[in-house]
């Protein structure tokens, strides 16, 4: 073997070598994407969940936007104030305290209180029986039908169906809104968790129809409105809705209630 031409052979492949690194180096300046370091701070302080109940697609996207400016430091529900503390501290800015909030199932039409028109024998989704007669068989129009659309949405398992209704554990819900988009029935709100008074109902129909299809359905009866005497419980629709930034958990609206749906 010619040791000229291996030799030749080894300057032409270190030369390559040589072009291409420097080709490579330039290019990664010169095309190299500015990461800013308060995002990544903000992103480590993030509980990972990518759940999107902070309205954008996963914990990165919603760190980019409050390395920006444009989302709140507390705008992550499942990290809570503490999380919310953290970013402030890394974007110099103070993390006001929120109210921790939690989903709320606004119906009490459980398989003893709620009665049926007909047996339903199909698929259980919740957006399926949305298309069978009367809406699903319960004689209520607007009580839930308890096929677990939202417990298989909840990434926290923090929902689940009791007694053919839905029913959410506050202590494990991260207000993340999973669950909220995917009932169909739009029963399910969230509140402030240390909130006392609740209306565990969502039926509009008038008293008469209401006690015909549920033992506990709200009447629309206006005694929980009389009560309130700082108003921060109204009727409208033939439904009574609570204010919580105005109640004072005296509890005289759901002393008066003739079907107790006041929780």
């Amino acid at each position: 073997m010619n040791i000229t031409g291996i030799l030749i052979a080894a300057v032409v492949v270190a030369v390559i070598g040589l072009v291409l690194g420097l080709f490579l180096g330039v290019a990664g300046e010169k095309f190299k994407v500015e990461v800013d370091e308060k995002e990544i701070a903000v992103r480590n302080e993030l509980p990972g969940n990518n759940c999107g109940g902070c309205g954008y697609a996963g914990c990165d996207g919603l760190a980019a936007a409050i390395a920006k400016g444009e989302a709140e430091v507390n705008a992550c529900p499942v990290g809570g104030d503490e999380c919310a503390k953290k970013i402030g501290a890394i974007m110099g800015v103070a993390a006001g305290e929120g109210k921790q909030m939690v989903a709320f199932v606004k119906c009490a039409g459980s398989c003893e209180k709620a009665k049926t028109d007909y047996e339903y024998f199909g698929v259980e989704d919740c957006s399926m029986v949305e298309f069978v007669p009367n809406g699903g068989p319960k004689s209520c129009n607007y009580g839930c039908l308890g096929y677990g659309n939202c417990v298989k949405a909840c990434p926290f398992d923090a929902i689940h169906i009791i007694d053919g209704i839905a029913k959410v554990d506050s202590e494990k819900c991260k207000a993340c809104k999973k669950c909220i988009a995917a009932c169909p029935k739009h029963l399910i709100e969230l509140v402030p968790k240390d909130a006392k008074h609740l209306v565990q109902c969502s039926s509009k129909d008038r008293g008469p129809d209401v006690m015909k299809a549920c033992s506990v359905g709200c009447i629309g009866c206006k005694l929980c409105e009389k009560q309130c005497e700082v108003g921060a419980i109204t009727v409208e629709d033939n439904i009574a809705y609570i204010d919580s930034e105005k109640c004072t958990n005296c509890g005289k609206c759901a002393e008066k209630c003739p079907k107790k749906i006041i929780l």
